[in-house]
């Protein structure tokens, strides 16, 4: 199988604006070809978009691009270098598992890196086998979707292909390569790593290089670097805002999981909150609680002030002067967040207009909902749909029938009728979520048995989370006590 050149009957556009950064920054790579590629998911939508031919992609030298086996022509593998502080602890790091294959330019003229991951060593493996399990690829591809169906900004996954060969973890388990789609790569790690090197010429060409892919606007500002933070900071705090909205916990929030494009990326340990308590934490590897749902704005505010820190020599010539502008930014974060977030519970609690009392009536309401231990989602669509047995918790709750008395005065001090509030709750209150018991579920039917209809069909309900189908009622149910325990693994 060789590298380059094969026939391009896809539909590949591809263009390499990221290797024409300094070599610094990432290391051109071979494919390590894979046993037996087979194709077991597959999005058509999103190919489609890309620009892509669906048909030829599943079969052939064009399948074997998505297993990794080789680069369609145009295309540049290359590994990308980057640091981090993972778990609050710097380390130099890189793709170790993934390879950039080139960056498609879309019929609409949008450019999308196409990256593999689990696609064998790099010069960042250390001492990773560069492989993944069919598990968490096929986990990545759920979760992405189900984002991106919610509307949250993300990274997407094209296709997961299985390799024919085993990954030694514990055991042996299914290798798996996953396409994943990203608007960029680039992340607060990527900063951290050009800062670390200490060479300000290069960190200059990749902020450039950011602005000019993700904020073209801030090219022509005054001071560009400053305004390139201001953007990011605003994106990565209406991210955040979106997770809190959803009740979704990343799980591992290091600064290489935080894109600059201000896309959700890298979904290891994440998983959705059931019982709403903002000590909630899933992941197994997060023993100090750091990255818990209730942190999340916190650490989110803590990476960005690392990047701040990158960008302090582009910032103004005057070292202090550059702190000082980059601190009065930062210090923005929680207004913009705080805005976002109470924003987007006003509406998913119906409300059109704004009123002094409204941040008291949403504090209330998730105070009410902890101490009664209701579930996150439920409790919203039980509201949405005026219908308290959607979720049980609350039916009992001498303090919810309170607070539920209040909420309904509110409502009638808008001029919306009923039906419009019910419909702008509809509109941000998902009927269902990517239930964990439901996730492992049809992970386990794959993994174990072969059998991917439970994968498809969970991806069809997750596909409009906010219809309220007849289709959904199935899957909106919590995991009951069994749930209480439930643990996720970064899949590395």
């Amino acid at each position: 199988m060789t590298q380059q050149g094969i026939q391009n009957k896809a539909g590949w556009n591809f263009d390499n604006s990221y290797s024409m950064l300094p070599k610094d920054f990432y290391s051109l790579f071979e494919p390590n070809p894979v046993e037996l590629a087979e194709l077991v998911l597959f999005n058509e939508e999103l190919a489609t978009s890309l620009g892509l031919e669906k048909e030829a992609l599943k079969q052939g030298e064009d399948l074997d691009v998505l297993a990794g086996n080789t680069i369609p022509e145009g295309g540049h593998a290359l590994a990308q270098a980057y640091a981090g502080h993972q778990f609050g602890n710097f380390t130099m790091l890189g793709d170790g598992r993934a390879l950039l294959v080139g960056e498609q330019i879309t019929p609409e003229n949008k450019r999308f890196d196409i990256q593999l991951k689990g696609s064998g060593r790099t010069t960042f493996s250390r001492s990773g086998d560069g492989r993944a399990a069919l598990g968490p690829m096929l986990r990545e591809y759920i979760i992405s979707e189900a984002m991106y169906g919610l509307g949250i900004p993300t990274t997407r996954s094209l296709a997961v292909v299985t390799t024919g060969e085993l990954v030694l973890r514990e055991i042996g388990l299914p290798g798996a390569v996953m396409t994943r789609v990203a608007s960029s790569h680039l992340r607060v790690g990527t900063f951290q790593y050009a800062a670390a090197k200490g060479k300000t010429e290069e960190l200059k060409e990749l902020a450039d290089y950011a602005i000019n892919r993700h904020y073209p606007e801030a090219a022509s500002a005054d001071n560009p670097y400053l305004t390139f933070y201001q953007q990011v900071l605003k994106r990565q705090a209406e991210l955040i805002a979106e997770w809190q909205l959803v009740g979704f916990i990343h799980g591992v929030m290091n600064t290489d999981n935080m894109a600059i494009s201000g896309e959700t990326i890298d979904y290891g340990p994440c998983a959705f909150m059931n019982t709403y308590n903002p000590e909630t934490v899933f992941s197994s590897i997060d023993v100090q609680a750091r990255y818990a749902y209730g942190n999340q704005p916190y650490i989110a505010n803590w990476n960005l002030a690392r990047f701040a820190e990158t960008l302090v020599p582009l910032i103004h010539d005057d070292k202090d002067e550059a702190i000082k502008l980059v601190q009065d930014e930062l210090a923005n974060f929680k207004k913009v967040y705080l805005n976002s977030w109470y924003n987007g519970m006003s509406k998913k609690l119906g409300l059109f207009t704004i009123e002094e009392q409204d941040q008291e009536l949403i504090d209330n309401l998730l105070s009410v909902m902890e101490e009664a231990q209701a579930d996150f989602t439920n409790t919203f669509r039980a509201l949405t749909l005026a219908n308290h047995s959607e979720e049980p918790a609350l039916t009992c709750s001498k303090p919810f029938a309170d607070w539920h008395e209040k909420w309904k005065t509110r409502l009638t001090r808008q001029a919306q009728s009923a039906d419009e509030v019910q419909q702008l709750m509809k509109t941000y209150n998902p009927a269902v979520i990517p239930r964990n018991h439901r996730v492992e579920e049809a992970l386990d039917a794959a993994v174990e048995d072969g059998d991917y209809s439970i994968v498809k069909q969970l991806l069809q309900v997750l596909k409009d989370p906010y219809a309220y189908s007849s289709e959904q009622e199935a899957y909106k149910a919590g995991p009951g006590d069994e749930g209480k325990d439930y643990r996720t693994f970064c899949g590395t």
